[in-house]
């Protein structure tokens, strides 16, 4: 019997299809038993790759730290195992960048098994009681905020990882995707328009935003009635289906200025191959059975997935049983942005957001300050690979 073992992030997203998807790949492949462990979501964020992969044969990552694995030389290359015309596949059938952010260096480095960016969500339930429509663009949102009867807020998740998160959304949003310039940091027109709109949300939207992170934010939304709308938030189909959670959230594109909805931070989940696996090739075997179309479309979802498949985003009778999550916020995946993801990025982020939330928590109003110490730590932050 061969034992691998997996290593994922907890919530039902992260845990549930992929232990259905072990039980049904033993069925077919006996001699091969898959067990998982799973990190909470901030450590999903910010954990060492490397010491994930020397304890692990099957790491789900975010992108941004493919190039940390590449360099530390602790992930494989799939294109190394996997037939181009299975990689061809998976490419043609990406969600937005979603393959592409898993390449580097000229190898296939991870499949997105899950895809998301930040998208709305909100309470259609209560919007309909109060005869009240959601802002389409940035310029409506504070006549929407200042609308809301007492005892309703709109809510961001801004702890440190997400407050980050939002600033990249709206400079890519607000500047253009090429905002950031590889040698200097961030462009300051789009970097300014970003933190004056963020610092000019703090104060009115719900007081504990601060605190919170993406899955925090969608069960208050979900059980109680206070935050009725988050306009920027990592989307999770499992909040869209009936009987997840006391109340059914709904989903839609990001608001955007501009008509499109561009630049929202790309996110999901790849599934990568530790370079210490004894076992590589069972272990590709599941990687081929879990990202293939029949599996996304099928039993991923069904176990509380978020497919990373095109069609299943796509997918009628999914989108029925999602209060149609995917077909909603697909045109705000696929105008995403990529972050970086070379060796040193994610501290950066880390340190970024910590900055980031502090500003946004306090009486501090020097944007130009703050801008200028983040570039600053990009700079810093860029190790040469």
């Amino acid at each position: 019997m061969v034992s691998l073992k997996g290593m994922t992030w907890d919530h039902e997203r992260g845990v549930s299809p992929l232990k259905a998807a072990s039980i049904e790949f033993h069925r077919s492949h006996p001699n091969i038993d898959i067990s998982w462990d799973a990190r909470p979501l901030k450590d999903f964020e910010d954990y060492p790759v490397e010491l994930l992969a020397e304890r692990y044969d099957l790491i789900l990552l975010d992108h941004p730290f493919i190039g940390t694995g590449v360099y530390k030389k602790v992930i494989e290359p799939l294109d190394k195992w996997l037939s181009m015309e299975y990689l061809e596949d998976q490419k043609k059938n990406s969600v937005g960048k979603s393959y592409e952010s898993y390449e580097w260096n000229g190898h296939q480095w991870a499949l997105a098994v899950d895809a998301a960016a930040q998208v709305s969500a909100y309470r259609n339930d209560l919007l309909e009681k109060l005869g009240m429509v959601l802002p389409e663009t940035w310029d409506d949102m504070f006549r929407f905020i200042h609308s809301l009867p007492e005892g309703y807020k709109v809510g961001l998740p801004l702890n440190p990882t997400h407050a980050y998160c939002s600033f990249i959304t709206l400079c890519a949003g607000l500047g253009g995707e090429h905002f950031w310039n590889e040698s200097i940091g961030i462009n300051s027109e789009a970097g300014e328009k970003a933190l004056t709109l963020l610092k000019e949300l703090a104060p009115v939207i719900y007081k504990k935003s601060f605190e919170m992170d993406p899955i925090q934010m969608l069960n208050l939304m979900a059980e109680d009635d206070e935050v009725i709308y988050a306009p920027l938030i990592f989307g999770y189909s499992n909040y869209a289906q009936p009987g997840y959670a006391p109340n059914v959230l709904s989903f839609k594109n990001i608001p955007a200025n501009n008509g499109e909805p561009k630049g929202s931070i790309l996110g999901g989940v790849g599934i990568a191959l530790s370079s210490y696996s004894q076992h590589k090739q069972e272990a590709i075997n599941f990687v081929k059975y879990v990202s293939s179309e029949k599996c996304q479309r099928g039993l991923f979802f069904e176990n509380g997935g978020q497919p990373g498949y095109r069609t299943a985003w796509m997918d009628d009778k999914i989108n029925a049983n999602s209060n149609n999550f995917f077909k909603e916020t697909l045109r705000t995946l696929d105008l995403a942005y990529m972050r970086p993801r070379y060796y040193g990025y994610n501290t950066f982020q880390k340190n970024a957001g910590k900055l980031i939330n502090q500003f946004l928590s306090s009486d501090d109003r020097d944007i130009k300050a703050v801008l200028q110490i983040l570039n600053d730590m990009y700079r810093n932050s860029k190790i040469p690979n």
